[in-house]
């Protein structure tokens, strides 16, 4: 699926993060930025060790929880990661929707700061973290769409999915947007 906002476009796509052709992949990143599983193990697995050299080389201190750094990729076939620290969910009345469209709006920016003109992200937050897929979605769909409105790139936004039911949660929210 994919939904055009003003000058760029807002993809949805069911598939592995790493397999990607982009400018940049955002990796679903804890705050130590210590590697983990999901995502972030696909991402550090693929890219080899060099990943996790540099981000405790860069960021000995890690990432706080709705922010965002980058790295190189190492072995993927993207020029950037950058690790966005998504919120744990708990219950939704501890900021987890302001921290998570944090996350995803510090990763637009780098993309930004980077001259990235695509950007692929994983549902940031909705695996071990325990976010609704469908809350999710609303958030991250909304901030993208703030920032394309706001920024006027990137060019492109794929979300890369990983499940059918995650597919289908963020076409349907995406499907509202353009309503």
């Amino acid at each position: 699926m994919r939904v055009q906002f003003g000058s760029c476009y807002v993809e949805l796509a069911l598939g592995d993060i790493t397999r990607q052709s982009v400018d940049a992949i955002v990796n679903a990143a804890n705050s130590q930025l210590a590697g983990g599983g999901g995502v972030d193990g696909a991402i550090h697995a693929a890219a080899g060790p060099t990943l996790m050299q540099e981000t405790i080389e860069r960021y000995p201190d890690g990432c706080p929880t709705g922010q965002a750094v980058a790295t190189s990729a190492g072995r993927l076939n993207v020029k950037h990661v950058f690790h966005a620290v998504g919120p744990v969910w708990k219950g939704g009345l501890k900021g987890e929707s302001e921290l998570l469209r944090s996350a995803i709006l510090a990763s637009l920016q780098l993309a930004k700061d980077h001259h990235c003109k695509n950007i692929a992200f994983p549902a940031i937050s909705t695996g071990v973290y325990g976010y609704p897929i469908d809350l999710a979605a609303d958030t991250s769909l909304l901030a993208v769409r703030d920032f394309i409105f706001e920024h006027h790139t990137p060019e492109l936004v794929r979300f890369v999915l990983f499940s059918e039911g995650a597919y289908g949660a963020f076409s349907q929210r995406l499907e509202q947007l353009i309503v």
